[in-house]
């Protein structure tokens, strides 16, 4: 870890990821566009914002507090790049809101990280990246 990001990770604390949490997830269950697929399959918020935090926590601060595959548990939303892109700006929002620039800059490169990640496991679930589909069509 570089000493710059090292820095920044240092001045996040668990009650700025807790507010980051709650304030965007706050966001997300009222946004039209993506609200409805959220709470559509989050049937205890409380616990899924407990969930979050602990996952947020061991990204930006390496806690080791979540243990799981949250890109596999995303896979069945049927989420779609759009909402992607949606769940990123209202991410992106929030974030600025609540951290000084350069460290909400940091934690937004993380969040893109996750996020292609995630779409990435949801097309190859989809079998967009089979290299046997094109093949077969043929």
């Amino acid at each position: 870890m570089s000493n710059s990001v090292r820095l920044l990770s240092v001045g996040i604390t668990e009650e700025q990821i807790a507010n980051l949490v709650d304030v965007f997830y706050a966001k997300v269950r009222t946004d039209p566009e993506i609200g409805p697929i959220f709470n559509a399959v989050v049937s205890d918020w409380p616990h899924h914002l407990s969930v979050l935090k602990d996952f947020w926590s061991t990204v930006l601060l390496t806690s080791g507090r979540y243990k799981g595959d949250p890109a596999m548990r995303h896979v069945g939303l049927g989420l779609d790049p759009e909402h992607f892109d949606r769940w990123l700006a209202l991410f992106s929002e929030t974030t600025v809101e609540i951290f000084p620039a350069e460290t909400a800059e940091w934690i937004l490169s993380k969040a893109q990280r996750i996020g292609r990640n995630f779409q990435d496991a949801a097309a190859y679930v989809r079998g967009a990246n089979d290299p046997f589909a094109s093949s077969a069509e043929s």
